[in-house]
């Protein structure tokens, strides 16, 4: 409002003047256009060394004990000295700029001022302008500069700030890779029927990591997925937890297609267990109750007796109110899977995922949690991912993968008088087992 009300007594004032005053206005704009897209290029580098430096910062406390162990202190401090260097060095460049920016800001005003006096000076001369005209236009002119330099600033401020803003933008033009549909079905509980029919997905266009896989569980069944490593078996969880949807194919919950159905309603139904035991900062009580936001004490409490945590939580100082501290630090790796275990317990879901669920604890304590994970499965459709052929041979159905495909089915017993892939792991893994001298304890 000031620039145009300055501006409008210029000209009635003195037109010619008021031209003269605005002559630097062009180069003014172009020297604001070259300066601005600088400091906004310069801030942008500014915020993602920023970024680098943050994130060199919490992989290496992250990973503290593997820095430790292998002696790479210094070799993390110079990675961090070299980003934070780095960073420094975006900062001095952006504010190099701006200091530069503003000074011709200044000169530019006292150019376009030195003009009108000049000018003035000549028209006083001539008669053609009094003095008081021309003390009066200087102290108007003096007024316009002060908007106009005040709003090249917050220009600079603004292109600055519009780097920072452009990151959150990219993170917010995200898109999910699966959406609901309009349309969407809401399944409250399922009777717990999967069915992949002719499943095929691929990550890339390199090649399918999934091709025409085919397979059916009536609720209460459970398959057991093996494999080499790369075989496409966690893919399958991810399918039909639709964290991705089949290239080809179709994947079925009660005879429905998982793009038929609300996201929220598919996921309330199926419990996962990991292989990486998945544990927040808090009390046990809480991260038991993450299966069921608002689950009471005693149904926290009747799930850990199931999962056999009860016993190892009450012997704690503090119980069920203990803090287990950063991914659960402060319990050990069967603890922790206990943990997860009543989670997954509490939740009730129809459909069950394992993922591994014996893999990085030790034997004793693996065979600790069979019995629980059994009552885990019990009446529920579970798949059960796993490279311990130990763990599957109650499976209602054994699944071989090899390439993307299934290379066998059938039952543990059916498979191993077949003499194949699955008898050769399986003769593997025992030869792997047998020099430890441990036994292998069937779950009752």
């Amino acid at each position: 409002m000031q620039i145009v009300i300055f501006t409008g007594l210029l000209f009635y004032l003195s037109w010619e003047l008021a031209l003269v005053a605005l002559a630097v206005t062009p180069i003014a704009w172009l020297g604001s256009r070259f300066f601005t897209r600088r400091i906004k290029r310069a801030s942008r580098e500014k915020r993602r060394r920023s970024g680098t430096m943050s994130a060199v910062a919490e992989e290496s406390l992250a990973n503290v004990r593997l820095v430790q162990a292998y002696n790479q202190q210094e070799r993390e401090i110079e990675r961090f000295d070299r980003e934070n260097l780095a960073a420094y060095r975006a900062e001095l460049a952006s504010t190099r700029i701006k200091a530069v920016f503003t000074p011709a800001v200044d000169m530019l005003k006292l150019a376009g001022g030195l003009l009108v006096i000049g000018v003035g000076t000549w028209q006083l001369q001539q008669g053609e302008l009094t003095l008081g005209g021309l003390l009066v236009f200087l102290t108007y002119l003096g007024s316009l500069y002060s908007p106009i330099r005040g709003l090249s600033r917050t220009g600079a401020s603004i292109f600055a700030a519009s780097a920072g803003g452009e990151r959150i933008i990219e993170l917010l033009d995200e898109q999910p890779s699966v959406e609901d549909r309009e349309d969407a079905r809401v399944l409250k509980r399922v009777r717990g029927s999967v069915d992949f029919d002719h499943v095929s997905f691929r990550y890339s266009r390199d090649r399918d990591v999934l091709s025409h896989v085919s397979f059916r569980l009536e609720p209460g069944e459970t398959a057991a997925l093996v494999g080499h490593s790369g075989a496409g078996k966690s893919t399958i969880a991810k399918l039909l937890l639709r964290f991705h949807d089949p290239t080809d194919g179709a994947i079925r919950l009660d005879g429905v297609d998982l793009r038929d159905l609300q996201l929220q309603s598919l996921r309330s139904n199926i419990a996962l267990l990991l292989q990486d035991t998945l544990v927040f900062e808090g009390t046990i009580a809480e991260n038991i109750a993450y299966g069921r936001p608002g689950a009471s004490a005693e149904q926290i409490e009747q799930a850990a007796v199931e999962s056999d945590a009860h016993e190892f939580i009450c012997s704690l100082p503090e119980g069920y109110d203990t803090l287990i501290g950063e991914r659960g630090q402060r319990l050990s790796g069967g603890q922790r899977q206990r943990v997860a275990i009543a989670r997954a317990m509490i939740r009730d879901a129809p459909v069950l995922i394992l993922d591994e669920p014996t893999t990085g604890i030790d034997a004793d304590s693996a065979g600790r949690i069979l019995e629980p994970l059994q009552r885990l499965m019990h009446n529920r459709t579970t798949i059960v991912i796993t490279h311990n052929l130990l763990t599957v041979r109650r499976a209602s159905t054994v699944l071989v993968l090899g390439n993307g495909r299934i290379a066998e089915r059938g039952t543990h017993a059916e498979l191993l008088a077949r003499g194949g892939t699955y008898a050769e792991l399986y003769a593997a893994h025992q030869a792997e087992v047998a020099p430890t001298g441990l036994a292998v304890v069937e779950p009752r």
